[in-house]
């Protein structure tokens, strides 16, 4: 029985090859009967249809023949390039398919890989696999929405606020006896960083840090705009020249934070805790501070072109230098800040009625070069009291 079939195999395989050398020979002589149509009796008819009966010496016939073949040659010529063109376009957009599968394969199991490192128990792992999301995010454009989204839900996880576990430092700890974020939880500095490069170029519009303890931390020169810190706790941090364009910050402790040059342009700011913070020559144009606690604040030279301060407490806040001309002051607390000549203010306010005390300017601002670090520099006691 095995026999038998093994035979009728064999036979059928024959039969089959038999068969495509039959049709490949028909194939042949019918592609050479075309070929001698086209190239040995067409051209003939052509010309004899041309002439229309005229009679003509033979060699110009022969010459009409001729060229007739030489432009039907040339046609043909054009048509296998033509082919040859498009068969080469098939095969690459195939290839760059093949490639971009090979690739997106790739990336989503560096991806799978990466999310893996950030469970595990030793830094330098997570910190690999923060890092690998990062440079992920830069290359891929599809996947750096969820990238910025799972940098966000890492800081809120491990960093809540108020602070939980034994070794995050408690709300009431003083800032000064807290060393700087990179240096007590360097994984979480690394995903704040990424994640304040990647929100440059983002498409989603809002990425959620709220009730994140962020003290201390370093987010010089990164790109926050439309991010939630409500009720969030950034004290002492260091935020120069950081975009916060449009960001909520309701709620949000920002005591001794250092915003120099940063750009908090309709930032939402109400009911926020700046009492002691650096904001000098920040742009702060169209902000909410509602209700926010100023005091002490340093605001000189910055830049409040429709602000609203409306029950603001700007108690001994520095406002020398200060462009307050189109901001609204409506109820806000001003006993003991400074001003100078150079202080703008709205029309018809009298500062004189809201206890503003008239000094000398500064002058230009040292250098940020020849200051210490915001995040290490030790934050002087506040002389208000809560």
């Amino acid at each position: 029985m095995g026999t038998g079939d093994a035979s009728g195999g064999r036979r059928a395989g024959h039969d089959g090859r038999v068969g495509r050398r039959v049709v490949a020979g028909l194939l042949a002589v019918a592609g050479t009967a075309v070929l001698g149509t086209v190239f040995v009796v067409l051209p003939g008819v052509v010309v004899d249809h041309d002439l229309a009966g005229a009679s003509v010496a033979a060699p110009d016939r022969l010459k009409a023949v001729n060229d007739v073949r030489t432009t039907l040659l040339q046609v043909i010529g054009g048509l296998v390039v033509l082919f040859g063109a498009y068969a080469t376009w098939r095969q690459l957009r195939v290839s760059q398919a093949g490639l971009r599968a090979t690739q997106e394969g790739y990336v989503t199991d560096r991806f799978s890989r990466a999310v893996d490192q950030l469970g595990s128990d030793k830094l330098d792992v997570r910190i690999g696999g923060l890092h690998a999301l990062w440079r992920i995010a830069e290359q891929s454009d599809r996947d750096r929405e969820a990238i910025i989204s799972i940098l966000a839900a890492y800081l809120r996880t491990h960093l809540p606020w108020p602070p939980a576990g034994p070794l995050a430092p408690a709300a009431d700890v003083p800032i000064n006896d807290i060393a700087p974020l990179e240096t007590r939880t360097a994984d979480a500095q690394v995903a704040l960083t990424a994640l304040g490069v990647l929100c440059e170029h983002r498409e989603q519009s809002w990425v959620n840090l709220s009730l994140t303890d962020l003290r201390r931390a370093d987010c010089d020169g990164l790109w926050f705009p439309e991010v939630n810190f409500d009720r969030a706790c950034m004290e002492a941090a260091s935020l120069y020249h950081a975009n916060l364009t449009q960001a909520s910050l309701v709620s949000l402790n920002l005591r001794h934070a250092d915003l120099t040059t940063a750009i908090l342009r309709r930032a939402r700011c109400v009911l926020t805790d700046l009492r002691a913070a650096k904001l000098v020559a920040t742009d702060l144009r169209d902000a909410d501070f509602t209700g926010t606690d100023l005091r002490e604040a340093n605001l000189r030279k910055a830049d409040a072109h429709g602000a609203v301060f409306h029950r603001a407490d700007l108690r001994l806040a520095d406002l020398r230098g200060t462009d307050l001309s189109t901001a609204d002051l409506a109820e806000a607390r001003l006993t003991g800040a400074l001003a100078s000549e150079h202080t703008r203010w709205p029309a018809g306010f009298d500062r004189t009625a809201a206890g503003v005390v008239d000094t000398e300017d500064p002058g230009p601002e040292p250098s940020p070069l020849l200051q210490p670090p915001g995040t290490t520099w030790q934050a002087p006691p506040l002389r208000s009291t809560p």
